[in-house]
């Protein structure tokens, strides 16, 4: 144990009508937050969790037809059905198309 002094910001006077030992009920959240803090002042957490700010991320769209990208995939494939480059599979055409006379 060490004699150095214990320093903290909190008030310590206490309430005449106590008794002079400990306080008849500890404040557990206080003492929750004060661990935390003393935890990573002694480097065995890395930060405190009540201290990390809120995300500022974008919010993730919750509709991906509503993007660009499926929106220009979606043209893309309607010009190709259109030319007669892409079709439904059927028995007459059982596999997709492929463009090996185009190479």
């Amino acid at each position: 144990m060490t004699d150095e002094p214990f320093e903290t910001s909190e008030d310590a006077r206490r309430d005449r009508r106590e008794h002079g030992g400990a306080p008849t009920s500890p404040n557990d959240d206080e003492l929750a937050r004060r661990t935390e803090q003393e935890r990573v002042e002694a480097g065995i957490d890395a930060y405190d969790p009540d201290d990390v700010p809120p995300a500022t991320d974008d919010p993730v769209p919750t509709d991906l037809r509503d993007t660009e990208e499926y929106q220009e995939a979606e043209a893309e494939l309607r010009h190709e059905e259109a030319e007669g480059e892409i079709y439904p599979l059927t028995d007459r055409h059982p596999f997709p198309p492929s463009h090996y006379d185009r190479l």
